[in-house]
């Protein structure tokens, strides 16, 4: 869904504050955005994926040299490759940017973390609270 003008000029302000206000910090945000996986490198896994299915049955059809099926091995790997570029552009972020996991143990053990975290702190302030 676009944003409306006044949520455009709204968020470009923002960018520009931020900018003003701590460069660096703007300068590895700006990064991180683009860093995210594209359709393109989708198309790119896809076609790598095929042409290794391609280079797995000519090995197989093709007699291996020294009795190492080179080809074939070479398409697997292709294959391995262009399928871990496809799954990894596939993977979809959550809204504050971490990767969906996929489940609810992902929500569990962040929700953990944060808990431990939480307690940690609590911790710590009651030390300097006692003294």
């Amino acid at each position: 869904m676009p944003l409306s003008e006044h949520e455009q000029r709204l968020l470009d302000e923002i960018e520009r504050a931020l900018y003003a206000e701590d460069p660096k910090f703007a300068s590895t945000f700006k990064g991180a955005r683009a860093r995210r996986p594209s359709r393109r490198r989708r198309v790119q896994g896809i076609a790598l994926f095929v042409v290794g299915i391609a280079l797995l049955v000519l090995g197989v059809m093709l007699p291996a040299p020294a009795g190492i099926p080179v080809v074939s091995v070479a398409g697997f790997l292709l294959m391995f490759v262009g399928s871990l570029l496809t799954l990894a552009s596939m993977r979809k972020k959550e809204p504050d940017g971490e990767p969906s996991a996929g489940g609810q143990e992902a929500g569990r053990t962040s929700r953990g973390r944060s808990s431990f975290a939480q307690r940690m702190e609590e911790r710590f302030r009651r030390r300097f609270e006692d003294d």
